[in-house]
Protein backbone atom coordinates (compact mmCIF):
# COMPACT_ATOMS: atom_id res chain seq x y z
CA UNK A 1 0.00 0.00 0.00
CA UNK A 2 1.35 3.20 -1.05
CA UNK A 3 1.95 6.10 1.43
CA UNK A 4 2.72 9.13 -1.48
CA UNK A 5 -0.33 11.11 -0.84
CA UNK A 6 -0.90 12.85 -3.87
CA UNK A 7 2.57 12.68 -5.60
CA UNK A 8 4.73 9.08 -6.59
CA UNK A 9 7.44 11.45 -6.74
CA UNK A 10 10.22 10.77 -4.80
CA UNK A 11 10.80 8.19 -2.02
CA UNK A 12 8.15 7.26 0.51
CA UNK A 13 6.44 4.66 2.65
CA UNK A 14 4.75 1.54 1.85
CA UNK A 15 3.03 -0.55 4.14
CA UNK A 16 3.83 -4.31 3.70
CA UNK A 17 0.23 -6.18 4.92
CA UNK A 18 0.04 -10.25 5.23
CA UNK A 19 -3.35 -12.13 5.97
CA UNK A 20 -3.48 -15.39 6.73
CA UNK A 21 -6.24 -16.78 5.19
CA UNK A 22 -7.42 -19.91 7.75
CA UNK A 23 -7.73 -17.55 10.30
CA UNK A 24 -7.71 -13.93 9.24
CA UNK A 25 -4.50 -13.07 11.44
CA UNK A 26 -3.15 -9.96 10.05
CA UNK A 27 0.50 -7.77 10.16
CA UNK A 28 1.30 -5.11 9.15
CA UNK A 29 5.15 -3.42 8.41
CA UNK A 30 6.03 0.03 7.18
CA UNK A 31 8.36 0.42 5.44
CA UNK A 32 10.64 3.75 3.49
CA UNK A 33 10.69 2.74 -0.02
CA UNK A 34 10.86 -0.42 -1.49
CA UNK A 35 14.26 -1.63 -2.43
CA UNK A 36 15.51 -4.95 -1.74
CA UNK A 37 17.09 -4.21 1.51
CA UNK A 38 13.77 -2.76 2.76
CA UNK A 39 11.79 -5.14 1.55
CA UNK A 40 13.84 -8.09 3.29
CA UNK A 41 13.97 -6.22 6.81
CA UNK A 42 9.81 -5.96 6.27
CA UNK A 43 9.54 -9.12 5.78
CA UNK A 44 11.98 -9.98 8.80
CA UNK A 45 10.16 -8.37 11.46
CA UNK A 46 6.87 -10.28 10.54
CA UNK A 47 8.10 -13.43 10.24
CA UNK A 48 9.68 -12.56 13.85
CA UNK A 49 6.14 -11.26 15.23
CA UNK A 50 4.44 -14.90 13.73
CA UNK A 51 3.35 -16.84 16.19
CA UNK A 52 3.04 -19.81 13.47
CA UNK A 53 4.98 -21.13 10.20
CA UNK A 54 4.77 -19.52 6.74
CA UNK A 55 4.06 -22.30 4.41
CA UNK A 56 2.99 -20.31 1.26
CA UNK A 57 2.96 -16.77 0.75
CA UNK A 58 1.07 -15.56 -2.36
CA UNK A 59 1.56 -12.02 -3.07
CA UNK A 60 0.66 -9.80 -6.17
CA UNK A 61 2.17 -9.72 -9.20
CA UNK A 62 4.69 -6.58 -8.24
CA UNK A 63 8.23 -6.93 -8.89
CA UNK A 64 9.20 -5.83 -5.32
CA UNK A 65 7.53 -9.61 -4.30
CA UNK A 66 8.74 -11.22 -7.56
CA UNK A 67 12.67 -10.85 -8.10
CA UNK A 68 15.46 -13.01 -7.31
CA UNK A 69 16.64 -11.69 -4.06
CA UNK A 70 13.82 -11.99 -2.49
CA UNK A 71 12.82 -15.79 -3.51
CA UNK A 72 16.51 -16.56 -2.38
CA UNK A 73 15.39 -14.64 0.76
CA UNK A 74 12.25 -16.92 1.62
CA UNK A 75 13.81 -20.33 0.24
CA UNK A 76 16.85 -19.31 2.73
CA UNK A 77 14.14 -17.83 5.78
CA UNK A 78 11.76 -20.70 5.51
CA UNK A 79 12.02 -24.50 4.93
CA UNK A 80 9.44 -25.61 2.39
CA UNK A 81 7.83 -22.18 1.78
CA UNK A 82 5.72 -22.51 -1.72
CA UNK A 83 5.89 -19.23 -3.88
CA UNK A 84 2.72 -18.49 -5.82
CA UNK A 85 1.05 -15.50 -7.29
CA UNK A 86 -2.04 -13.85 -8.48
CA UNK A 87 -3.27 -13.64 -12.32
CA UNK A 88 -2.54 -10.37 -13.80
CA UNK A 89 -4.76 -7.89 -13.66
CA UNK A 90 -7.03 -10.09 -11.03
CA UNK A 91 -7.39 -8.18 -7.70
CA UNK A 92 -9.88 -10.47 -6.40
CA UNK A 93 -7.35 -13.42 -6.20
CA UNK A 94 -6.05 -11.37 -3.13
CA UNK A 95 -9.21 -10.28 -1.68
CA UNK A 96 -8.01 -10.89 2.05
CA UNK A 97 -5.31 -8.53 1.70
CA UNK A 98 -7.50 -5.83 -0.63
CA UNK A 99 -10.06 -5.84 1.58
CA UNK A 100 -7.69 -5.30 4.73
CA UNK A 101 -5.78 -2.64 2.77
CA UNK A 102 -9.00 -0.92 2.87
CA UNK A 103 -9.89 -1.00 6.23
CA UNK A 104 -6.91 -1.24 8.36
CA UNK A 105 -4.20 1.02 6.46
CA UNK A 106 -6.23 3.15 4.16
CA UNK A 107 -9.04 4.04 6.36
CA UNK A 108 -6.19 4.88 9.08
CA UNK A 109 -3.81 6.66 7.06
CA UNK A 110 -5.90 7.83 3.99
CA UNK A 111 -3.86 9.59 1.29
CA UNK A 112 -1.24 11.13 3.56
CA UNK A 113 2.11 11.42 2.67
CA UNK A 114 4.70 10.04 4.88
CA UNK A 115 8.01 10.21 3.57
CA UNK A 116 10.16 10.75 6.41
CA UNK A 117 12.06 8.00 8.50
CA UNK A 118 10.48 9.73 11.87
CA UNK A 119 6.96 9.52 10.16
CA UNK A 120 7.47 5.53 8.93
CA UNK A 121 9.06 4.90 13.03
CA UNK A 122 6.05 6.38 14.04
CA UNK A 123 3.84 4.14 11.46
CA UNK A 124 5.05 1.35 12.83
CA UNK A 125 4.45 2.04 16.60
CA UNK A 126 0.75 2.14 15.42
CA UNK A 127 1.37 -1.42 13.69
CA UNK A 128 2.69 -2.59 17.20
CA UNK A 129 -0.70 -2.04 19.18
CA UNK A 130 -2.92 -2.53 15.66
CA UNK A 131 -1.83 -6.15 15.98
CA UNK A 132 -2.38 -7.22 19.12
CA UNK A 133 -5.86 -5.12 18.58
CA UNK A 134 -7.13 -6.65 15.73
CA UNK A 135 -5.66 -10.18 16.45
CA UNK A 136 -6.72 -11.06 20.21
CA UNK A 137 -9.87 -8.79 20.38
CA UNK A 138 -11.83 -7.91 16.98
CA UNK A 139 -13.97 -10.88 15.77
CA UNK A 140 -14.07 -11.36 12.39
CA UNK A 141 -16.42 -13.98 10.29
CA UNK A 142 -15.98 -15.93 7.21
CA UNK A 143 -17.79 -17.53 4.46
CA UNK A 144 -18.75 -20.97 5.26
CA UNK A 145 -21.52 -21.23 1.88
CA UNK A 146 -22.15 -19.63 -1.00
CA UNK A 147 -25.28 -20.66 -2.77
CA UNK A 148 -26.44 -19.51 -6.55
CA UNK A 149 -29.86 -19.26 -6.33
CA UNK A 150 -30.87 -18.12 -9.94
CA UNK A 151 -29.88 -14.61 -10.20
CA UNK A 152 -28.79 -14.51 -6.78
CA UNK A 153 -26.73 -15.77 -4.10
CA UNK A 154 -26.94 -16.27 -0.77
CA UNK A 155 -24.25 -16.45 1.32
CA UNK A 156 -23.91 -18.24 5.08
CA UNK A 157 -21.15 -16.93 7.27
CA UNK A 158 -19.76 -19.17 10.18
CA UNK A 159 -20.01 -17.79 14.17
CA UNK A 160 -18.13 -14.67 14.18
CA UNK A 161 -14.21 -15.74 16.83
CA UNK A 162 -11.06 -13.19 16.81
CA UNK A 163 -8.00 -14.77 14.68
CA UNK A 164 -6.38 -15.51 18.13
CA UNK A 165 -9.13 -17.94 19.32
CA UNK A 166 -9.03 -19.39 15.45
CA UNK A 167 -5.33 -19.73 15.56
CA UNK A 168 -5.74 -21.50 18.97
CA UNK A 169 -8.33 -23.78 17.34
CA UNK A 170 -6.41 -24.99 14.25
CA UNK A 171 -3.96 -27.11 17.17
CA UNK A 172 -0.50 -25.53 15.74
CA UNK A 173 0.72 -23.50 18.31
CA UNK A 174 3.33 -24.64 20.79
CA UNK A 175 3.14 -24.66 24.43
CA UNK A 176 5.05 -22.13 24.63
CA UNK A 177 3.51 -19.61 22.02
CA UNK A 178 -0.45 -20.48 23.64
CA UNK A 179 0.99 -18.89 26.88
CA UNK A 180 2.80 -16.15 25.00
CA UNK A 181 -0.52 -14.75 23.73
CA UNK A 182 -2.71 -16.13 26.60
CA UNK A 183 -0.76 -13.82 28.92
CA UNK A 184 -0.88 -10.73 25.84
CA UNK A 185 -4.45 -11.32 26.02
CA UNK A 186 -4.62 -11.05 29.87
CA UNK A 187 -3.11 -8.52 30.22
CA UNK A 188 -4.09 -6.06 27.44
CA UNK A 189 -7.21 -3.42 27.89
CA UNK A 190 -8.17 -3.29 24.47
CA UNK A 191 -10.14 0.03 25.09
CA UNK A 192 -6.71 1.39 26.42
CA UNK A 193 -5.95 -0.01 23.23
CA UNK A 194 -8.09 1.40 21.26
CA UNK A 195 -7.12 4.38 22.63
CA UNK A 196 -3.38 4.60 22.48
CA UNK A 197 -3.78 3.91 18.76
CA UNK A 198 -6.06 6.69 17.85
CA UNK A 199 -3.82 9.24 19.75
CA UNK A 200 -0.74 7.87 18.08
CA UNK A 201 -2.53 8.50 14.70
CA UNK A 202 -3.78 11.70 15.67
CA UNK A 203 -0.29 12.59 16.36
CA UNK A 204 1.04 11.20 13.13
CA UNK A 205 -1.53 12.83 10.78
CA UNK A 206 -0.51 16.46 12.79
CA UNK A 207 3.12 16.29 12.52
CA UNK A 208 2.67 14.75 8.80
CA UNK A 209 0.35 17.98 7.76
CA UNK A 210 2.44 20.54 9.55
CA UNK A 211 5.80 18.73 7.61
CA UNK A 212 3.76 19.10 3.96
CA UNK A 213 2.23 22.55 4.84
CA UNK A 214 -1.34 21.53 4.61
CA UNK A 215 -3.97 22.79 6.96
CA UNK A 216 -6.00 19.79 9.08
Amino acid sequence: MHHGGESASGEYGYTLQLIDVATGWSERVMLLGRGQQAMEVAFTQVLERLPFEVKELHPDNGTEFFNYHLVRFWKERVTGVRLSRSRPYQKNDNRHVEQKNDTLVRQYFGELRLDTAEQVAAGNALYERMWLYYNLFQPVMHLSEKIGEGDKVRRKWDEAQTPYQRLLATGVLSQEQQERLQTLYEQTNPLRLREEIYTGLAALWDVALAQSGTAA
